[in-house]
């Protein structure tokens, strides 16, 4: 029964254009070019604990000793008075409905307002301090920068960079080289690792919309490497990952307090995403697999998938953008860009509401959160 699942699963009818086999795109020696390993898709998941670690290290010996030199406060919220009963209700729910709170009220022989009062200071306790937040988005500038350099470099002579044909003309016969393969495997562990991350960090407004962002993303990762499109997966890697630096740079700048350089990066990141995401992604790249990929090679299921996820993105990158829109119109018209870039921190945030996940002003994912 398993082994008939199993072959369902991977019918060739699904997954590989007409008159093609698992056998032919199957890597060996006797191959003339190198073809994509599935089982490497494997690989990222221990990468991603590596990434979680270097992460660590990163944050505690240098990310740290530096927000600490641009004295970025390390303190947490005064810790709320033990009460045994409320401590046992906000665990269960940190939201304090009226209901819930006028019984907590009547069974602690305490008003309502100090029942509140006793729910803020709690909430505040759960708070990350500033330099952890800083830390935080320290860590994903910086890798951002390294891999948007790194898939760069290695794109640079790549004919398809230049041609986005090229990703369909002799497909599947396209072989992938090492320095792809390192791209692949090293971005796919990075949003492996924040997929993991995401249940202990500076938990988000838009914690679900990024848990989507990450899935959607490994998802268009494996769809991709198995279908042999790769071409066409570094072309959407690259177009993500140049935004998300200045984004993460200026929630790092806004949390050291160097407000018009947080300004600058929020404008420069503006202009970027505008461009990359909502330009070059859905008029040439989702263009390109939508249009011109039918005209250049047989369409088959997956491949139909392959494009729904990049789809997916677009839509979250929309949603994104007019939060962003929003967020700018209102730091016009306050003067200065307040809160969290792209999304604010939960209810537990010290910030004001994020523009990005509420009507008001703000900002702080990604995503981008890409993000994928």
């Amino acid at each position: 029964m398993l082994r008939y699942l199993l072959d369902k699963f991977w019918d060739e009818d699904i997954w590989l254009p007409p008159n093609t086999t698992w056998n032919d795109i199957a890597p060996g020696p006797e191959k003339s070019v190198i073809y994509n390993d599935h089982r490497h898709l494997l690989y990222p998941i221990p990468l991603a604990f590596c990434l979680l670690g270097i992460r660590y290290l990163m944050e505690k010996y240098w990310f740290a000793p530096f927000g600490i030199l641009l004295n970025i406060k390390n303190t947490r919220s005064k810790r709320a008075p033990n009460i045994p009963k409320l401590e046992s209700a906000y665990q269960e729910s940190s939201k304090l409905k009226h209901k819930k709170l006028c019984a907590l009220s009547k069974q602690l022989d305490m008003s309502e307002r100090q029942v509140e009062r006793w729910w803020r200071l709690r909430r505040s306790q759960d708070k990350p301090s500033t330099l952890v937040k800083f830390c935080e988005n320290s860590w994903k500038c910086t890798f951002c920068l390294y891999n948007f350099s790194y898939g760069l470099f290695i794109l640079w002579d790549k004919e398809w960079l230049w041609d986005i044909d090229q990703c369909y003309i002799g497909y599947p016969h396209q072989g992938v080289t090492y320095d792809i393969w390192w791209y692949y495997m090293v971005s796919s562990a990075f949003y492996w690792s924040l997929t993991i991350s995401q249940f202990w960090d500076v938990r988000r407004k838009d914690f679900w919309q990024m848990f989507i962002h990450h899935i959607a993303t490994i998802a268009l990762f494996s769809f991709s490497w198995v279908c042999n499109l790769h071409r066409i997966g570094t072309l959407v890697l690259i177009c993500h990952d140049c935004a998300d630096i200045f984004l993460e740079a200026a929630k790092a700048a806004k949390y050291a307090n160097y407000q018009k350089l947080c300004d600058l990066l929020f404008a420069v990141f503006t202009a970027v995403w505008i461009v990359t995401r909502i330009g070059i992604y859905p008029f040439y790249i989702i263009w390109s697999t939508s249009i011109r990929a039918p005209m250049l090679l047989p369409m088959f299921p997956a491949y139909y998938i392959f494009n729904s996820l990049l789809c997916l993105l677009l839509a979250l990158h929309i949603v994104w953008t007019w939060l962003i829109l929003q967020l700018v119109y209102n730091s016009i018209s306050a003067g200065k860009m307040e809160g969290d870039i792209r999304s604010s921190s939960s209810d537990m945030s010290d910030s004001p509401p994020s523009a990005n996940h509420s009507n008001q002003h703000t900002p702080h994912r990604s995503t981008g959160k890409k993000d994928a």
